[in-house]
């Protein structure tokens, strides 16, 4: 509720404070007194454009100030922690505008910007004016009306929950599909450079390998005859090497007696011997090993020129890193696979979710439906008492696509003349009767919606008598649940009011100033008074107005 508003310097105001109350605020004043400025003044807290005209004195800031206690209003609470603002059980919101009309925006005095500002401002109070665009007219609002009167929030809860999980498993779906169509693009192409590493089947090393062989069998015949050339002269020749070493080995047997560092050295050249036989016998087993085979040879020429022919295209210089290229080609080739598996999980996942968002959207759907007669004929009986008995209002609900909300879409119709032709409020009800309608509308709901503190300028234009008394029960009711503030000019809606405030001017420093007072009890008679009969009350009027406010 809002409990203090402070006004400095704005139009004729110079420095006004009014501590509202519970209930049914009501305010009076002559005409041009300055009720209307009033608003104006709050309108600035509620995030509306400054405009350096509305400072009484240019050489000081205009500042406007409210207090509320907000109690355990969840909303709230919810966008003071989201916007990193001091946590409290009161709000206050102040805006300033210098005389160079810059505008300043503060919530428990830590700056905002102006659209956080009025993202506060419709959680704080709704404000009905004429020729407002109201609430009323807003799909969203309509649909809550009759989501409170259905008992709806726990589905629509739950049919929250599920239709953000059905969401993110589409959007997920949308993804997996995309990435999908962007594989299958690549996939023939992937495939085709598979098959053709695949086919050669290449073995680890093998291009290296073959490359040597080919060295190998390309020299084979100058091969053969250097190690022939080596080994006979080694073993077979006319004067074998190691037969020469056999013989001299053997002179030196008859001189081991002899000398003693002989032995030593017969057996270094014993050992000569046998080494260079042994190498001997290896060269003969290499030469034997040799062949000429030019079958070969074309074969190892045909596979390493598809294998050179593959490092190039690939950019590599190694069988290893074509090794590598076919593993990551089979990778590829397998996600392809995989998310097509993928794709057929989520795609039911998608469905499951689709169905129980559809089973909700149809149970809300139902309950909607179920109040939408009396709801009008609700509302069409309390506009009648309250002086628009040709008016109607009439709950259009269609099929949508499935939304957080469900599948309906709802339109309040409006007909002021019994013509039997509805149209969008938006279109054609005046700002009286957007008021009297969206009081009628809140009266219904106002047990089952937390309403923040409600603000009706000027909701009697066009109404008198016992309409206008009508409009002051409901008010009063409403106001049992619900801080109201309005202004008025109807004695019979400003005798059930909680608290009674008058605005009036007066002249201060040769300057004309407004100002306003809580009425006590006897100035609510007097005041209730001049407004049934004029601004000497007479007797008769004096007693009816006491009867009004005491009974």
């Amino acid at each position: 509720m809002l409990q203090k508003l402070h006004i400095q310097n704005y139009a004729i105001i110079d420095d006004l404070t009014i501590e509202f109350a519970d209930g049914l605020n009501i305010i009076t004043g002559e005409t041009g007194a300055g009720k209307s400025i009033l608003m104006g003044a709050l309108n600035l807290i509620l995030g509306q454009r400054a405009d350096t005209a509305v400072l009484q004195d240019t050489s000081k800031k205009c500042m406007v100030e409210g207090s509320f206690n907000i109690g355990h209003n969840k909303a709230i609470q919810q966008f003071l922690e989201v916007h990193e603002l001091d946590m409290s059980s009161e709000v206050l919101v102040r805006r300033e505008i210098g005389s160079s009309g810059k505008s300043r925006s503060f919530v428990n005095d830590t700056p905002v910007n102006l659209n956080q500002l009025k993202q506060l401002a419709t959680l704080l109070v709704d404000l009905h004016q004429q020729f407002d665009t109201l609430d009323l007219g807003e799909e969203d609002f309509q649909r809550q009306v009759i989501d409170a009167l259905a008992d709806n929030h726990e589905l629509l809860k739950t049919l929250q929950s599920v239709f953000n999980a059905y969401s993110m498993e589409k959007k997920s779906l949308e993804a997996q599909e995309l990435q999908q169509t962007n594989a299958n693009k690549e996939l023939d192409y992937n495939k085709f450079l598979f098959d053709e590493l695949n086919e050669l089947s290449l073995k680890d090393n093998e291009l290296e390998q073959l490359d040597q062989e080919l060295k190998l069998l390309n020299n084979a015949e100058h091969i053969k005859q250097q190690l022939a050339s080596v080994y006979n002269e080694l073993k077979d020749g006319e004067q074998p090497l190691v037969q020469q070493l056999r013989q001299m080995q053997h002179k030196l047997n008859s001189l081991l007696a002899i000398n003693a560092a002989l032995p030593n050295l017969h057996e270094r050249m014993k050992s000569a011997v046998i080494e260079l036989q042994d190498v001997a016998d290896e060269l003969e087993h290499i030469d034997d090993n040799i062949g000429i085979d030019p079958q070969r040879i074309q074969q190892a020429n045909d596979r390493l020129s598809e294998g050179y022919k593959l490092l190039k295209k690939h950019g590599v210089n190694s069988t290893s890193a074509l090794l590598e290229i076919q593993a990551e080609l089979q990778q590829k080739l397998l996600a392809v696979l995989n998310l097509s598996s993928n794709i057929e999980q989520t795609r039911e996942a998608v469905n499951e979710l689709q169905l129980k968002c559809m089973t909700l959207a149809k149970k809300i759907s139902a309950n909607r439906s179920a109040q939408i007669e009396n709801f009008s004929k609700n509302v069409n009986a309390l506009l009648s008492k309250i002086g628009m008995p040709n008016a109607r209002l009439q709950v259009q609900i269609k099929e949508s696509s499935l939304s957080i909300t469900g599948i309906d879409e709802i339109a309040f119709l409006f007909d002021a003349n019994k013509s039997n032709r509805f149209e969008p409020l938006h279109k054609v009800a005046s700002g009286g009767e957007l008021s009297r309608l969206m009081l009628s509308v809140k009266s219904l709901v106002a047990k089952k919606l937390q309403l923040p503190t409600l603000i009706f300028d000027e909701i009697d234009t066009g109404i008198s008598g016992e309409a206008a008394k009508q409009v002051g029960i409901i008010m009063k009711d409403l106001s049992s649940a619900h801080q109201l503030i309005s202004i008025t000019h109807q004695p019979q809606i400003a005798a059930k009011a909680a608290a009674h405030y008058f605005v009036y001017k007066q002249v201060v420093d040769n300057k004309i100033v407004t100002n306003i007072k809580e009425l006590d009890q006897q100035e609510r008679i007097n005041a209730i008074a001049q407004m049934l009969s004029g601004e000497k009350p007479t007797a008769a009027a004096l007693e009816n107005a006491k009867e009004m406010v005491v009974g």
